[in-house]
């Protein structure tokens, strides 16, 4: 870590920013809310994808590759699974037909996260793969008071616990029940949210101390979090609508099953997204996929890379509320064009791209500091390894465009017969072939040899 800068991050556990102290910085451990794959992910979900996938590159940088352990796990137990299991595969038994669904979907979100540039995490647990983990964790509750059987649920004791509420600062007596649970009569209190519920014949199951059945939403993260980082880790993240119920409820089963005043030290959470000034709904017409993006003309009568998705989302900090627009995806593609192509070698990220960064991911300063680098090697080609380092810390590099060697032979050769032309001043043919490569995606730049004056020309493909 030496000459690296000090990490500040923002913790919504306490609303302030301060340094970040790992517990172990040999393994530095982060968990993040993955997707429910009962379709596929919609345009806000990809944005915990990109945000901490840069909090991921940056730990890597900070701590190194091989002491980051980042966890963000795929929930494929869910009532909407069920419903789409039984109305896209009828002829299935049930947990055929759910795995059918699960599988297809799980495989779309891993290729969209591919195509907005996003490491692959070190872990991406599937809830069914942790059932016994879960049933464990309920077990302890039971045994330490927090949790009890009512009407063939489990449900947690929220009285039980003194400080239940204290990242979303709700008082627990302002608080209505957690998402997906009725308040019924069987809770001892109306908050009480489910651990276990029994499943019907029709329904998933898996075999409990308390009858076939299935968790309930919470208890996942608990488990799987607990299986791969341990009882207290470094940093959770998640979107800001999953502050409550959800990662309260996260924090109440860990803390309590395992005797410990915190869950993770930080709590980072990206802030909501819109699109075009209007909440995303299938009710506003306005509900976009990253695979619509992708792979269709929906938005805008056109496919976005990913690249540009990636970089719209990076232009605003992830705290902040952010507009999903056309005009947002334009000025992103626009950057891009002007940013050179290159590889990441061995050069460090510059030091205004790292400083914005180490500050709770500044993103927004990070991209102008990054545009500055990019003007520097549009300059001088020295400066190309600086400004590829320092945009690879981003995810945002501009890839070398791939040219087969038939390709390049036929474009040198044009380039050849022009500096001919240039020489015997037939002007007009020579920017009839530079008109002719600009309109095959080839770009040409002259320039001067240092040494004997003469004219030069380097060509490039156009991304």
């Amino acid at each position: 870590m030496n000459g690296q800068p000090k990490l500040k991050l923002y913790n919504t556990l306490t609303r302030e920013k301060t340094d970040f102290a790992p517990i172990d910085p040999r393994n530095v451990r982060l968990y993040v809310c993955g997707p429910t794959v009962y379709d596929f992910a919609h345009i806000g979900n990809a944005r915990p994808v990109i945000v901490f996938d840069v909090l991921y590159r940056l730990l890597r940088h900070v701590y190194g590759e091989s002491h980051v352990t980042y966890v963000r796990n795929i929930t494929d137990v869910d009532d909407k699974i069920n419903a789409r299991a039984l109305r896209d595969f009828p002829n299935l038994p049930l947990n055929d037909a759910i795995r059918a669904v699960t599988e297809k979907t799980e495989t779309q979100f891993l290729d969209d996260a591919t195509a907005l540039g996003s490491l692959e995490p070190t872990h991406q647990p599937r809830a069914t793969d942790n059932i016994a983990q879960m049933i464990e964790i309920i077990e302890a509750l039971i045994a330490k008071g927090h949790a009890y059987a009512a009407e063939g649920e489990v449900l947690f004791d929220t009285r039980s616990m003194a400080d239940y509420g204290q990242l979303s600062k709700r008082n627990l007596d302002e608080q209505q029940a957690g998402a997906r649970v009725a308040v019924e009569a069987h809770k001892k209190n109306p908050q009480d949210f489910v651990l276990w519920k029994l499943s019907s014949a029709e329904e998933p199951g898996w075999e409990s101390p308390w009858g076939r059945g299935r968790p309930g939403w919470h208890i996942e993260c608990s488990a799987m979090s607990q299986r791969y980082l341990g009882e207290t880790f470094d940093i959770h993240g998640g979107g800001l609508d999953l502050i409550f119920p959800h990662h309260e409820n996260e924090i109440a089963q860990s803390r309590c099953a395992h005797g410990t005043d915190v869950m993770a030290n930080v709590w980072m959470h990206n802030g909501f997204l819109q699109v075009e000034g209007r909440k995303m709904s299938k009710s506003e017409g306005n509900f976009v996929t990253i695979h619509d993006l992708l792979h269709t003309e929906t938005f805008g009568g056109r496919k976005w890379p990913g690249e540009v998705l990636r970089l719209a989302m990076l232009m605003t900090h992830y705290r902040e509320p952010i507009d999903f627009s056309l005009k947002r995806l334009e000025e992103a593609e626009r950057l891009l064009s002007k940013w050179p192509a290159g590889k990441a070698g061995d050069a460090p990220p510059d030091a205004s791209v790292l400083n914005a960064l180490a500050d709770d991911l500044n993103t927004v300063a990070a991209v102008q500091a990054l545009h500055a680098l990019a003007q520097a090697a549009n300059a001088d080609s020295a400066a190309l390894p600086v400004f590829s380092a320092s945009a690879a810390l981003l995810g945002v590099l501009p890839k070398e465009a791939e040219i087969d060697d038939a390709l390049a032979a036929a474009v040198e050769t044009l380039v050849a017969m022009r500096l001919e032309m240039l020489k015997a001043k037939n002007f007009a043919e020579a920017d009839k072939i530079r008109d002719d490569l600009a309109a095959k995606g080839i770009q040409l730049k002259d320039g001067k040899d240092a040494t004997t004056g003469e004219r030069v020309t380097t060509w490039d493909v156009k991304r």
